[in-house]
């Protein structure tokens, strides 16, 4: 790396650090303040607040924000370059503008791949802790609330598999069991199999349902086998996991999980399944995002205009606020529509690469 790359990355990096460290801060001190009456209600030791929610809602605030504060970042630290006329002095030594571009594509990638990194694995199991925090003692109408504190259960009735269907009367997600459970398999249109039982509950330690009092039919025309346990063990396709559904089933899966929980509700014929494709697109798509961004923000504020810093921030939250609309109308016309998720997670990064082309293009050099 030559002193310029050395330069502009120890700018890029510090500004955004510092300016999303400054953000975190003042995002937990209005959090605090608002939530104070939650904490107070939950009896909780400050230890406790700290790690069963802080712990969670630091690292989902900052990966919301990620791509606006690299942006920022971007403007703020090479507006003030361009204000002194260090560009200028660079493009005049004979460094091309691709040249000067460089570095910034390689902070641009750095990031994007801790934002990739951490939307895979880290987010969504801090998403876990964070919104764990908020079905118990922030959200009433949480599934928590409604399946656990006021003790209600579900009657759940899906698809295992292309052959099988299922159904569960009365589930406990807390405790993982059910009252009753039956199995039908399917040869076409007739049952080849029909299983009963008058409870189920799931065993942690093996990773497999437990079925007490079964009765296990075997039809074949008119021809019956019926076999009766006690206790009967079972590895179905479905977990606890892919039973218990809320508000915040979609960000506390990791990307493995949320691959094959679609999957099966694919199998299922689910309908609301695009929700779901539309958040393990744009895992990917917000990390792109990120490097899409920092390319933007350098060629805006690369120029040296009247208002210096003001004018390219101005600019900057312009353009910020555009794809932010673009990403909302996209999603929702994916979830709530027939808009396909992989075009509705990517439909921003498209058109804001024609505005930066376009930009690139506009650009003195």
């Amino acid at each position: 790396m030559k002193k310029l790359d050395v330069y502009i990355l120890k700018n890029f990096f510090t500004t955004f650090f510092f300016s999303i460290f400054l953000f975190a801060v003042v995002a937990i001190v209005i959090d605090a303040s608002e939530k104070a009456d939650d904490f107070v209600q939950s009896k909780l030791s400050f230890n406790h607040i700290i790690t069963d929610y802080y712990f969670g809602f630091i690292p989902h605030i900052i990966a919301l924000l990620f791509p606006l504060f690299v942006f920022i970042a971007v403007i703020f630290f090479t507006s003030k370059m361009a204000g002194r006329s260090e560009i200028i002095a660079i493009l005049a030594s004979g460094v091309s503008y691709n040249r000067w571009l460089r570095p910034y594509f390689f902070g641009g990638i750095i990031l994007a791949s801790m934002l990739w990194t951490a939307n895979q694995y880290i987010i969504p199991k801090a998403n876990v802790i964070h919104s764990s925090f908020l079905t118990r003692y922030v959200d009433s109408n949480s599934s928590y609330e409604a399946l656990v504190n006021s003790k209600k259960r579900n009657d759940l009735y899906f698809k295992i598999d292309s052959f099988s269907y299922a159904g569960i009367m009365g589930y406990d997600t807390l405790y993982k069991q059910g009252t009753a459970f039956f199995m039908n398999r399917f040869n076409g249109t007739k049952i080849v199999q029909n299983i009963r039982s008058e409870g189920i509950k799931w065993d942690s330690k093996k990773n497999k349902w437990i079925l007490s009092t079964v009765f296990e039919r075997d039809i074949d025309n008119l021809k019956e086998k019926v076999v009766r346990y006690d206790e009967k063990e079972m590895n179905f396709s479905f977990k606890p996991s892919d039973l218990q559904k809320d508000n915040y089933t979609k960000g506390k899966l990791t990307t493995s999980e949320l691959v094959r929980y679609i999957k099966l509700e694919e199998m299922r014929g689910s309908e609301a399944i695009n929700e779901f494709k539309v958040e393990l697109y744009k895992r990917a798509s917000g990390a792109f995002t990120v490097f899409l961004l920092t390319i933007i923000g350098a060629i805006i504020a690369g120029r040296k205009v009247r208002g210096g810093s003001g004018i390219h921030l101005a600019v900057g939250f312009m353009i910020a606020a555009l794809y932010i609309i673009t990403d909302r109308f996209s999603t929702i016309f994916s979830t709530k529509g027939n808009f396909h998720p992989l075009l509705a997670a990517w439909l921003p990064n498209i058109f804001f690469c024609l505005v930066a082309f376009y930009l690139y293009k506009k650009s003195p050099k």
